[in-house]
């Protein structure tokens, strides 16, 4: 048996349409590589998981891991990554939002260039993030950002839920995070040790076909929570950046309160 060089880790939920399109895209985007699929799917009603199961009999480089009880993205991602033996695993939604194209080059940046952690990136040039279908996507997206830069993070786009790491290098961090939230890979790379060796890949974020989207104004706030939590961590925590953090918090607990009353 070949063990897979790489494994595309996918928490999903309620994508029941989406799993075949995606195990058939990944097989043209890795077609020269040994690769596994891990989806985490956590007990969606719409029965993904029976999917993933019948198409696991079909395709050895199908498995399903299925979650009762527990919900949550970043959570997902980490016990799919931790079920994973290949030394780079890539983490992608499972909505065909994120374009697999993008993951040869990836996977180059981390084999070949020995960089941590490779971004799709929907902010350097090339890319592009008009999949991102409504006003509130756009929002929370650019609030992600500002605050990202206000704590030094050295990527382009924190709020990609497009990357892939070294199994190795997350390994060490992984006992810093929290596992909550949906935007793990800001909180890697605020719970790593320093430096973080980064590339950001173009990719340009695809329109969603299948499904509704999960994010909404509760999901933002849970991230700023986390932010709260990893700077809270550190032995020095700049006070401004606390306060803004706290002022979008309020601002997003605000609208998010106002929505739900209309």
């Amino acid at each position: 048996m070949v063990c897979a060089e790489v494994s595309i880790v996918v928490p999903c939920y309620n994508e029941t349409d989406n799993v075949v399109p995606l195990v058939t895209a990944l097989n043209a985007a890795l077609k020269n590589r040994n690769w596994e699929v891990i989806f985490v799917d956590d007990n969606s009603p719409d029965g993904t998981i029976n999917v993933v199961r019948q198409l696991a009999q079909q395709d050895a480089r199908v498995r399903g891991l299925l979650r009762i009880g527990r919900k949550g993205l970043s959570s997902a991602v980490i016990e799919g990554i931790l079920a994973s033996s290949a030394p780079i695993v890539a983490v992608m939604d499972g909505d065909l939002q994120h374009d697999e194209a993008c993951l040869p080059a990836m996977l180059d940046a981390i084999e070949n260039e020995h960089y941590d952690v490779a971004v799709a990136s929907r902010h350097v040039e090339g890319g592009d993030s008009a999949g991102l279908s409504n006003k509130w996507r756009h929002f929370l997206s650019e609030q992600g950002i500002r605050l990202a830069k206000s704590l030094s993070v050295p990527v382009n786009d924190p709020m990609s839920g497009f990357f892939a790491v070294r199994r190795d290098w997350f390994g060490s961090v992984v006992p810093n995070l929290t596992g909550r939230g949906f935007k793990i890979l800001m909180e890697m790379l605020l719970a790593a040790p320093k430096p973080v060796k980064v590339k950001e890949v173009p990719m340009v974020f695809r329109d969603r076909l299948h499904g509704e989207s999960k994010l909404g104004p509760q999901v933002m706030i849970q991230f700023i929570i986390m932010i709260a939590e990893n700077l809270l961590k550190k032995p020095t925590v700049k006070r401004g950046v606390l306060v803004a953090g706290g002022s979008v918090a309020g601002f997003l607990g605000f609208a998010y309160a106002k929505r739900r009353l209309r």
